[in-house]
């Protein structure tokens, strides 16, 4: 872990994990000859904002994975989002079925609309992260028929 986390990061279900991302994951995943999804994730931290600019462009939705939904830093992605008109799926990650938040309640604190899904989620299972990408490419589509 980074000394930038200490005191902000909860580390409280992280056992024995001694790194995590410092900077940017990327991934790819082809669905079809000529359909390819490219994967960019960042961290939510203030100190990671810089990019968030340049990683949208051109994205059709974004994913906000969070496992402190009802803190107040929370909104800042929300936010984000909907300011730029990005269709976006917020992703409760929870840890071996323990979810600390229900989305309804998510929902009501950060104020989102009935349209944005909002999903539970355990990002160390592939299922869950693959049930997350069709979530989100599902809301981008009906997004853009509307």
């Amino acid at each position: 872990m980074t000394s930038a986390s200490a005191g902000i990061d909860d580390l409280t279900h992280t056992g024995d994990k001694t790194t995590t991302t410092v900077a940017m994951d990327f991934g790819r995943i082809t669905l079809d000859q000529d359909l390819i999804l490219y994967l960019f994730g960042t961290p939510g931290q203030d100190r990671f904002w810089f990019m968030w600019d340049d990683l949208v462009r051109g994205a059709i939705g974004a994913i906000s994975w969070s496992t402190r939904a009802g803190s107040p830093t929370a909104s800042r992605p929300v936010d984000y989002f909907e300011n730029s008109g990005l269709p976006f799926v917020i992703a409760l990650n929870g840890f071996d079925g323990q979810q600390p938040y229900q989305p309804d309640e998510v929902r009501e604190a950060l104020q989102i609309g009935p349209d944005t899904p909002i999903i539970t989620t355990d990002a160390r299972h592939r299922a869950d992260a693959k049930s997350a990408l069709i979530t989100l490419v599902e809301h981008a589509l009906m997004a853009r028929l509307r």
